[in-house]
């Protein structure tokens, strides 16, 4: 649907059509939740902007149901390595080797605009979702029962759309955030950058490095991404004295670009000056509003995660507003989305900001200090480090109270045997929603202990059993490593718990009340 009808009511509004609202609005849309979205834009941005996802990431479209229509645009994320003061590698950014933990390649280079465009047809393909394209959100009110847009038409009239619940993903300078009275909290980091892409010619790609490179020069730190196909992206920091506006001009960005290129071996796609901030949302709900993804959240690109952070906010809230909706829920439920994406954003961009300061360093004599300290601490020997172990586990919101290391974590998605002639991951044979899964070792006492619950549905698998034989022990290895018999999973794959005896199970179970 495209038309707008004054008075409507929604189950949920979302402002802004981008990837975090598009993939909130799919996966509403496949619950069967009415759904109102709406964008100022008619079309995606015809660039890129977002370069970098993760396994994470890749399981989310795996579960929308379009995880092979977007495999083309995906490519494996090259290692990054960091270069110090005199050219020496000083760390080394890699991912966790095969079998892959979520059956999904971990890290992962994609070009945004057609990925984008697949994500929007997939939410406008149910018909419990209305898109409309071309608004504007002028005021947003509302009551006890529900939230109103006033939306102004590229014609100048407003409609009015009411909603059970609205989603602002409508980007940093976001309005559902301003008129919702939520602020920005500033987490310490703002810089200005140049962002290039370049679609590189065979010429230019004989000159250019074979991996992405952080370069850690203190006259000028800059980062090299390899992104799919010929595309190249540069972000090079902009000098004090220098414009930004200038800077971003085709002659200022070829300029910045010489030491690796010159016009003749590319052509710009995209060069554009920011400053890299590090900002996150006070409240991330007020009453029937909420935030997600850049109006949210704002972080240092250094580790690739700004889409990723905005997905993860979209699955964590719309499980949670399923369970409410559909299947009677507390409402307080939803009053956990807030504690957990804050919490998790704010350890993430504190991490990210840990490996900018490795790569922003400006002063040469602290420089130095830095590239001995990261070679003395690894030997004179640099080995890879897996990007995911910089990614951290939830630490508030609805966990289970047997604190450990795996709780709060993503589970693993194995492979499992095949059953009709190939093999299948675990998720399309069992669907996302509440689990508890059991290892090998798990005697019938702890299994039995699952039966009673207050859980509306409780998938219930036995590793080794004929439902859950692995290809790859992926998931065997988990349970050693972790020294646990069992996981409590939730919709979006998180560990609400893991268990150890009979009685962990019946305890956390029996806390875990919805309603």
């Amino acid at each position: 649907m495209s038309a707008v009808i004054d008075q409507d009511t929604y189950d949920v509004a979302i402002v802004g059509f981008g990837p975090t609202g598009a993939i909130a609005a799919g996966l509403l849309g496949k619950k069967g939740i009415r759904t109102f979205v709406c964008d100022k834009l008619h079309d995606v941005y015809d660039k890129p902007r977002a370069i970098a996802l993760d396994h994470e990431i890749s399981r989310v479209f795996q579960q929308m149901g379009v995880g092979k229509k977007i495999k083309p645009f995906l490519e494996p994320f090259t290692d990054s390595v960091y270069y110090g003061v005199d050219g020496k590698i000083i760390k080394r950014m890699s991912t966790v080797a095969a079998p892959y933990p979520l059956s999904h390649t971990p890290s992962v280079v994609f070009t945004q605009p057609p990925v984008e465009k697949i994500l929007r047809e997939y939410a406008n393909s149910h018909t419990s979702v209305t898109v409309a394209l071309g608004l504007t959100l002028m005021d947003l009110t509302q009551d006890a029962d529900l939230a109103t847009l006033s939306l102004k038409h590229e014609d100048g009239h407003t409609s009015h759309v009411k909603a059970k619940y609205v989603i602002g993903c409508d980007g940093a300078s976001s309005s559902v955030r301003s008129l919702a009275s939520i602020q920005l909290e500033d987490l310490g980091f703002d810089e200005p950058w140049l962002v290039v892409d370049v679609m590189v010619n065979e010429r230019g790609l004989a000159k250019l490095p074979k991996t992405s490179v952080q370069y850690c020069n203190p006259e000028r730190p800059a980062t090299y991404v390899i992104g799919p196909g010929n595309h190249r992206r540069w972000e090079i920091s902009i000098n004090e004295g220098e414009d930004p506006k200038e800077v971003a001009t085709p002659e200022g960005a070829w300029k910045l670009l010489a030491p690796w290129l010159t016009p003749e071996d590319g052509t710009l796609w995209r060069q554009a000056s920011y400053r890299f901030h590090a900002l996150v949302a006070n409240q991330w709900r007020n009453g029937r509003v909420f935030v997600a993804g850049d109006s949210a959240h704002q972080q240092p690109p250094f580790l690739g995660q700004g889409m990723c952070q905005g997905v993860r906010d979209a699955v964590n809230l719309c499980w949670r507003l399923e369970a409410v909706l559909k299947n009677e829920a507390a409402e307080t439920l939803l009053d956990s989305y807030g504690l957990e994406r804050k919490a998790h954003v704010i350890d993430l961009t504190t991490r990210i900001k840990g490996i900018g300061k490795i790569i922003t360093e400006r002063d040469v004599t602290k420089a130095r200090a830095r590239d001995a300290k990261l070679l003395a601490d690894c030997g004179g020997v640099v080995t890879p480090m897996p990007r995911q172990d910089v990614q951290p586990a939830l630490s508030a919101g609805l966990l289970g109270s047997v604190v450990h290391p795996a709780r709060g974590t993503i589970f693993p998605q194995p492979l499992l045997h095949p059953t009709s002639g190939h093999q299948a991951r675990m998720d399309d044979v069992y669907p996302a929603g509440w689990k508890i899964v059991f290892s090998t070792k798990a005697g019938d006492e702890v299994v039995q202990a699952a039966q009673h619950h207050h859980l509306p549905a409780l998938q219930s698998l036995r590793l080794g059993s004929p439902e859950l034989t692995e290809a790859e022990g992926v998931l065997g290895k988990w349970f050693e490593t972790h020294g646990v018999l069992a996981a409590i999973v939730r919709p979006d794959h998180y560990i609400y718990g893991v268990c150890q005896t009979a009685q962990d199970v019946a305890t956390q179970l029996d806390e875990l009340r919805l309603v």
